[in-house]
């Protein structure tokens, strides 16, 4: 199986296009967009060298769980998945603020805290924790949406202050984020698993505040595993998880944290095998059901789509 690298489709009435680090998008009438999740795969806000075959469909599948099963929260983007690795929905104003959700010290956060630190994005941080403890209650610590290169940490404050968000359209992301991780938590627990962060992305549509791209992925969220969890903290161990960390974890140990100067490892054919192993079990976890081989390149996509468009334009 052949990864997808990028995309060159022509859909009827498009009036735009943008590459992402994951998806292409196509705009439509400025209304709707046909969002493709590609085989890339990135980590420190580049880029790999080498796809992933089949983690866009795995991926889309799992963002339209979790986006059909959460739209009572919030609404969101997505319309429709016509095809396992493209689907169909609103085209947002994008907020240019990520809400990420941190039940957990892990990951950026516990980075920070080693290095000394005990407030992140203004939020301050409890004193005596362990990597991977649970805070008292998830906290949301926002970064800024970067069109290229690295998201920055900001504060509630420094957010306001910008201008960057309405504070009423802010508080209802915060809102909203904080369900939404609640959500993600209980779907989580069902399947054995720890929800640990994730981040939230939205945007508005017709002036209604609505979630867009994924949600509760591993290409946007960490997860441990329930079980053993204890044990292992009160060993010091190191968690099971199953997300995306693995792979920035790797590119640390060989030198590597998206910094100036620095060279991606070589992604051996082994690495490859691995990495979409460890996606296609967080997608048996999570959905309760082993992933079935399907040819998403087909030929008819282009005209498939064009079909699903001309009833909705």
């Amino acid at each position: 199986m052949k990864g997808i690298t990028s995309t060159e489709y022509h859909f009827n009435y498009q009036t735009g296009f943008y590459r992402g680090k994951v998806r292409d998008v196509y705009y439509i009438k400025d209304k709707y967009v046909v969002m493709v999740a590609t085989d890339r795969i990135s980590a420190f806000d580049v880029i790999l060298p080498r796809p992933i075959p089949g983690k866009g469909a795995i991926l889309n599948q799992m963002a339209a769980h979790f986006l059909m099963a959460t739209k009572d929260i919030c609404p969101n983007w997505l319309i429709e998945v016509p095809f396992p690795n493209i689907s169909i929905g609103y085209k947002c104003e994008p907020i240019r603020v990520e809400m990420v959700v941190r039940g957990y010290l892990a990951g950026h956060a516990a980075r920070q805290y080693k290095a000394g630190r005990r407030t992140l994005c203004g939020v301050p941080l409890p004193e005596g924790l362990k990597e991977n403890d649970p805070f008292p209650t998830p906290i949301i610590t926002p970064t800024t949406k970067a069109e290229q290169g690295h998201d920055e940490d900001i504060s509630r404050e420094e957010i306001l202050k910008k201008g960057l968000v309405k504070e009423e359209v802010y508080a209802q992301m915060e809102q909203a984020a904080l369900a939404l991780f609640k959500r993600g938590t209980e779907m989580a627990k069902e399947r054995g698993l720890i929800l640990v962060d994730t981040k939230y992305e939205f945007g508005l549509f017709d002036g209604k505040l609505m979630v867009m791209d994924e949600i509760h992925t591993p290409d946007s969220s960490r997860y441990f595993y329930l079980e053993g969890y204890e044990e292992r903290q009160r060993k010091g161990e190191p968690q099971k998880q199953l997300s995306k960390e693995f792979v920035r974890e790797w590119l640390i140990q060989n030198g590597f944290q998206g910094k100036e100067g620095q060279q991606i490892p070589e992604m051996t054919d082994e690495k490859v095998r691995e990495i979409r192993a460890r996606y296609e079990e967080l997608y048996r976890i999570m959905l309760g059901k082993d992933l079935t081989e399907t040819d998403y390149s087909t030929e008819d996509v282009q005209s498939r789509i064009n079909e699903i468009l001309e009833g909705k334009v």
